[in-house]
């Protein structure tokens, strides 16, 4: 790509990767300051959040538009913008493709989101997209955010999709740390791989006690366990995606440290959000195994309960059964001297049994033998 001449004698540009001559800071997130132009709600309306020139790692210019941002930076030879956008226009965009020669292909994938992570190099412009991520306490779930980053020789440009990660946490730390910010664009995107990373903590501290909980309801047998389950799961599939890739994107910048003449001290660093990322990763792969886990064994629980279920109620049919049985023989017992008293109780004249001097004792005698006979029957056949 060719460089392009700002004139006003600004030099051209230079390799996306400066040597670094001073070390950074430790890591550190500090809380989005209330009241501040920085800090802004989790639902941003499309357009810039923030842009800035620096020099020598002090703010210089705080640019309302873009077209001013461009004035500015012509005017500084040495100067770096830093412009923060979230859900941008499409002419917005397309303005800072034609100023800072951004490739087509990454302006499209910047407008259109919804992309995985990666890491492409357009001649000395880098195109970084992240998916940042946050646990959110009340509903109990990950809420998951894309972030794209173009980086220059001299200009770092940040796109988001979402409310992660606090992109104006990590511009008041450079600030405050102008050594570091001083190193140019590559800091920034150190820095802003680094608050993506450290997001994940909280983010891996909060599935690690969601995970915790619902093994308790496992073993309880809450029935709403199995749906808690499939949905966590879920989340982790889109953790997955947003952390694996980056672990391959960080080897890719550690892999080019010679070519482009990194620092030494910066290379620490990023080696370290590398090991970070690997760490999360990993950790994310184990909640995944767990989670496969913990279904199987919720699945085998529900199976038992089921089974146990079905044989207390084939117990109890079986015990219903064995009453109606007792219930049916002695109504049947007491049946058979109910019809023969009915029979003689008619009192017609012309029943001869009825003037019988033997009568009434063979009509009791009928009754004992019957209700005998079946007393008999029914408890041979265990009815009664």
């Amino acid at each position: 790509m060719a460089a392009k001449d700002y004139g006003n004698g600004r030099s051209p540009r230079r390799p996306v990767w400066r040597r670094a001559a001073h070390p950074s800071p430790p890591h550190e997130t500090p809380a989005p300051a209330r009241g501040t132009a920085a800090a802004r709600p989790s639902a941003d309306p499309a357009g810039i959040v923030q842009s800035a020139l620096y020099q020598d790692g002090v703010r210089v210019s705080s640019p309302d538009t873009l077209a001013e941002t461009y004035r500015v930076l012509r005017s500084q030879p040495s100067g770096m913008a830093w412009i923060g956008l979230a859900r941008p226009t499409e002419r917005e965009l397309h303005s800072l493709a034609e100023e800072f020669d951004l490739h087509p292909l990454a302006v499209e994938d910047a407008m259109e989101a919804h992309q995985r992570p990666k890491l492409e190099r357009y001649g000395d412009t880098l195109f970084v997209v992240l998916r940042a991520a946050r646990y959110l306490d009340a509903p109990e779930e990950v809420d998951f955010a894309e972030l794209h980053v173009f980086v220059g020789p001299d200009f770092v440009i940040t796109v988001r999709h979402g409310a992660a990660p606090d992109l104006s946490a990590v511009r008041r730390r450079m600030e405050e740390t102008p050594e570091l910010l001083k190193l140019g664009p590559e800091a920034v995107l150190y820095a802003i791989l680094d608050a993506v990373v450290d997001g994940y903590a909280p983010v891996v501290a909060g599935v690690q006690n969601d995970i915790d909980e619902i093994e308790t309801e496992v073993f309880r047998g809450d029935p709403e366990v199995s749906r808690r389950i499939y949905e966590l799961s879920r989340e982790m599939v889109e953790f997955q995606r947003a952390t694996r890739p980056l672990v391959g994107m960080l080897h890719g910048l550690m892999a080019g440290f010679s070519k482009y003449g990194t620092d030494e001290e910066l290379q620490r660093y990023l080696r370290d959000v590398a090991d970070h990322v690997t760490h999360i990763s990993e950790r994310v792969d184990g909640f995944r195994q767990a989670l496969t886990e913990i279904l199987t064994v919720n699945a085998t629980l529900v199976t038992q309960q089921q089974n146990a279920e079905m044989r207390a109620l084939a117990e109890a049919g079986f015990e219903q059964n064995e009453e109606i049985k007792k219930i049916s023989s002695w109504a049947a017992i007491l049946f058979a001297p109910t019809l023969v008293g009915t029979i003689y109780g008619m009192n017609f004249d012309h029943m001869p049994e009825l003037h019988w001097v033997y009568g009434y004792p063979f009509a009791i005698l009928l009754m004992a033998v019957v209700c005998t006979s079946l007393y008999v029957v029914f408890k041979r056949r265990d009815w009664l």
